[in-house]
């Protein structure tokens, strides 16, 4: 299932909880405001989630994520059992990639 926030698709929100959810949106807004700025004609994001149960109730969550712009695609991909950790890492690889693309 595919939830559409701005130009976001975020695969795989359904199997989350509501808390989880909410730091999905929180942190790809956050994130996709930066994005924007440092590539002007962003095309889209996509970001592909999923959680797997690994011991007991903890839950290890795989981030995939692809930016695309008009001249270079962005990928990167990170897994954590922290939600929120595995977004951070994501995105910040991708931003990584931007600043090295489009600022030297």
């Amino acid at each position: 299932m595919m939830i559409h926030m701005e130009q976001i698709k975020i695969i795989g929100i359904k199997e989350l909880d509501d808390k989880e959810v909410e730091t999905v949106n929180r942190l790809a807004k956050e994130y996709y405001g930066k994005i924007q700025r440092a590539i002007k004609n962003l095309t889209s994001v996509v970001m592909h989630i999923k959680s797997y149960e690994k011991t007991g109730n903890r839950k290890k969550y795989s981030v995939s994520l692809k930016v695309v712009a008009p001249t270079r695609t962005f990928d990167s991909k990170a897994a954590e059992w922290e939600l929120a950790k595995a977004l951070h890492m994501a995105f910040n690889k991708v931003e990584r990639m931007i600043e090295h693309r489009f600022h030297d």
